[in-house]
């Protein structure tokens, strides 16, 4: 078994729709430019209220990724 060096990064992601829409927009976008991601870690969810109904989800997700050796 080899060994490996990972990464961690935070990012938010936001969704009109959902909370899991806006997570899975935070790791479809860090994709294109994060290699080898690993795993999440969903570390705050908010969201916007627009006349007394939600309206907009936001969630910051932190991110584990493998260096290339």
């Amino acid at each position: 078994m080899s060994d490996h060096v990972y990464g961690i990064t935070e990012v938010a992601g936001s969704s009109a729709t959902s909370i899991d829409d806006a997570i899975r927009n935070a790791v479809a976008t860090a994709a294109k430019s994060v290699r080898h991601l690993n795993w999440l870690e969903v570390k705050e969810v908010r969201g916007h209220i627009d006349n007394d109904q939600v309206s907009h989800f936001q969630v910051v997700v932190k991110l584990g990724f493998r260096y290339e050796k």
